[in-house]
């Protein structure tokens, strides 16, 4: 039965079989059995109450901060950022963006506005519903420090205005309502504070001089323990360099891994192994990934 007779009542665009490796950063891992890309909001309601409550769901992004194993994803996949791209200036401090607004592209907007501290939004590498997933921060900022309010919708399609006291928040861990994903948040900025389109270039300039940017990655691999750096401890422990296949830790930042020769998802996966035991062994320090693993491993 093909999928557009199985759910004959939904628009949008809706593929079988689709290779994840077009939707991640990395640009590798096996197949989706069904990507969903809504055209609306209403779209989007309709199928998530059409949708059978025992079949697996994954929210994407941009696939950012993502690694899809080799085997593929079972059930949907849901992309919805191509309709959460809402940016506007909801009064004079507060700011609504859209789960699909880029991070990047709130940062440049809240400078225009004259609205800071909101250059740090420029350093996190994916979308608003992403960095609001897992309190993304960067040059000493985190999202959850600026959200007045959420957006979400769940599974029957419903839609919540969620405070930030709903939340648990910590650094990179947010815990919340079960079964339920960012639309949008409101997010507040200081009165007090200046925002430099200066300061923010200087910000994307430092990225490019120490992060293999334009490499396909997922941005920082492993959370940053207690008082160090991720990448300090994998630089100290030999690793740059390393390859496993066509998955090479950067010689320029050690927490990157980046994909040089059509890296498999599995190669990818290996070396994250490798690269945490190898630090567990020299250091005693177990990391934390970063990335989101997800997925089946090949048949």
């Amino acid at each position: 039965m093909s999928a557009a007779r199985e759910y004959a009542n939904v628009q949008g665009e809706l593929r079988r079989d689709e290779p994840m490796r077009r939707h991640t950063s990395w640009r590798a891992g096996g197949n989706a059995d069904l990507f969903y890309v809504p055209s609306s909001i209403e779209d989007l309601q309709v199928f998530l109450r059409e949708l059978d409550p025992g079949t697996p769901l994954l929210w994407h992004g941009v696939g950012s901060n993502l690694l899809v194993r080799d085997g593929g994803l079972r059930g949907v996949v849901i992309s919805a950022t191509g309709v959460l791209r809402k940016l506007e200036q909801a009064d004079h401090y507060l700011v609504r963006a859209g789960s699909g607004v880029p991070c990047t592209q709130l940062a440049r907007q809240c400078i225009r506005w004259g609205l800071g501290p909101s250059e740090f939004f420029a350093g996190i590498p994916g979308t608003v519903g992403g960095a609001l997933a897992m309190n993304a921060g960067a040059h000493g900022g985190e999202t959850w420090e600026r959200v007045e309010s959420v957006r979400t919708i769940d599974r029957t399609g419903e839609i919540h205005q969620r405070a930030p006291n709903e939340y648990s928040v910590a650094y990179r861990s947010v815990t919340g309502p079960a079964n339920e994903w960012f639309l949008e948040a409101l997010f507040r900025f200081d009165p007090e504070a200046s925002a430099s389109m200066d300061t923010l270039k200087e910000m994307l300039e430092r990225r490019k001089t120490t992060q293999p940017l334009g490499l396909p990655s997922c941005g920082s691999v492993f959370r940053n323990p207690p008082g160090d750096h991720a990448a300090r401890l994998i630089e100290a422990a030999g690793l740059k360099g390393c390859r496993i296949g066509g998955a090479e830790v950067s010689p320029k930042h050690a927490n990157f891994i980046i994909n040089v020769d059509n890296a498999s998802a599995t190669d990818i996966e290996e070396l994250i192994e490798h690269v945490r035991q190898t630090v567990i062994d020299q250091h005693g320090v177990a990391l934390i990934h970063e990335v989101c693993v997800v997925g089946e491993g090949p048949q």
